[in-house]
């Protein structure tokens, strides 16, 4: 832990340990989310240690930092943002004034109906919906969905309908916040029984908990679009899994002609959900600033860190740890 404040520190500084200036001054757009804050501290830890920048964090979220990069062309850099929820970001796109980077999740943002995996290991037919519809049972005759008003109730809403859970034996349990869903499934696994819904990832109940994502058939991004209307036919939905949402790490063309080896590192930027979902329950169990959470991951997963980075750039990073 004391490692971890260490660098947590430098995270923190503004320049006072970087390499002498390679590179400007970067604006990095800071989420106002976990994980989109701890994303942007291990870029400016990196950009300001490993290639010399000077960061200034601009706190924000989705639509304000697509629409600052449409009027003002800033931040330079944004980690974690979701796109699907943001036209006017695939027009700067097509514009050519913004870039997808690199997916920042390597499986992308993920929805889905789950079940622990101590139950799988028990009774594998319950990794598949048609072996949960023969054996409600298994999973405790219970599905666990969304709270009202959350987009996904009104897809989980469809999709109870469409492999007709109630009619095999399964009720729709509506959970009434976020909070009580995610301690339904810490109560399961406390006592190591049936659980089985929806919940989304990275997250760090993803992270504390090992789930295995149901197959409840193939992701259909038309037939998804129907169950997800709420003013939608019942006569139009369809069996669809969530697709995944794109989540980028999104960057101005300006800044990327400006500062290309710092570019290059947005755009090997990605993580693998398992991680970001372990740095998000080690976070909540520690009650970790930004900085810290940072900090633990650029120290327990350093080489996947290192395969981000130039080789002057990891060298000086190294030095550091």
């Amino acid at each position: 832990m004391k490692k971890l404040k260490a660098i947590a520190l430098a995270v923190m500084a503004t320049g006072s340990l970087a390499a002498q200036a390679d590179c400007g001054e970067v604006s990095l757009g800071k989420m106002g989310w976990a994980s989109g804050e701890a994303l942007a501290e291990i870029a400016k830890f990196v950009m300001e240690q490993g290639y010399g920048c000077s960061v200034t964090l601009v706190p924000t979220d989705t639509v304000p930092a697509v629409t600052s990069l449409a009027e003002n062309g800033s931040p330079d850099v944004v980690p974690e943002v979701w796109t699907n929820g943001t036209p006017v970001y695939a027009e700067l796109v097509e514009a050519g004034r913004v870039i997808t980077a690199s997916p920042v999740f390597a499986n992308g943002g993920e929805e889905g109906w789950w079940v622990p995996t101590y139950l799988v290991e028990k009774h594998p037919e319950v990794a598949t919906i048609e072996g949960i519809l023969a054996n409600p049972e298994l999973v405790g005759g219970r599905f666990h969905n969304c709270p009202v008003g959350w987009g996904c109730r009104v897809v989980n809403d469809a999709l109870s309908v469409v492999h007709g859970l109630e009619g095999k034996g399964i009720e729709v349990f509506n959970h009434g916040s976020g909070a009580n869903l995610a301690a339904s499934i810490a109560a399961a696994f406390e006592d190591q029984e049936a659980w089985f819904g929806y919940y989304w990832g990275p997250t760090a109940v993803l992270g504390k908990y090992e789930m295995t994502k149901v197959d409840i058939g193939p992701a259909d991004l038309e037939v998804h679009k129907r169950n997800a209307d709420p003013e939608g036919d019942a006569s139009t939905w369809g069996v669809s899994d969530y697709p995944a949402s794109p989540v980028a790490n999104a960057m101005t063309t300006t800044f990327a002609d400006r500062e290309p080896e710092v570019a290059e590192f947005v755009t090997k930027m990605t993580i693998p959900n398992n991680i970001v979902s372990s740095m998000l329950a080690w976070k909540d169990e520690n009650g970790a600033s930004a900085e810290e959470t940072a900090a633990w991951f650029i120290t327990n997963h350093t080489d996947l860190l290192m395969d981000m980075l130039s080789p002057e750039a990891a060298a000086k990073i190294k030095a550091l740890l």
